[in-house]
């Protein structure tokens, strides 16, 4: 895949998610670690900042930005899968939800390094 389709599916993945955070933002709202504070501004923050991202991947001139900010969104939310695998430690099914998702945020924070690379 080149850097171009790249920045499209990323941004794709982050429209997709950023959207996600409006619409039903209960399931974001419980991984927000509590000491951060106020959860809903929280998960809407971040699903704010994931739209920014993908309008800034799609335009050619803001592309490299929009790469740095992907790496950087995909570390920033790190605590909060993190927090989701000690909050879902006794469930079974969700531990392994929770604990699946840690080792695919480092494609993530990839892509967006490569993007802002290229």
């Amino acid at each position: 895949m080149n850097t171009n389709q790249q920045a499209v599916a990323m941004a794709g993945l982050l429209s997709f998610t950023g959207a996600l955070h409006f619409l039903y933002p209960a399931p974001f709202d419980s991984i927000v670690p509590p000491q951060l504070g106020n959860r809903r501004l929280i998960t809407h923050a971040s699903g704010l900042a994931e739209l920014g991202t993908a309008a800034a991947l799609m335009i050619p001139g803001t592309r490299r930005a929009g790469g740095l900010c992907t790496a950087a969104l995909m570390l920033a939310v790190y605590p909060a899968n993190i927090y989701s695998v000690k909050k879902y430690w006794r469930q079974p099914r969700a531990r392994a939800v929770a604990l699946a998702r840690l080792p695919l945020q480092v494609p993530l924070v990839r892509a967006g390094w490569n993007i802002a690379r290229a």
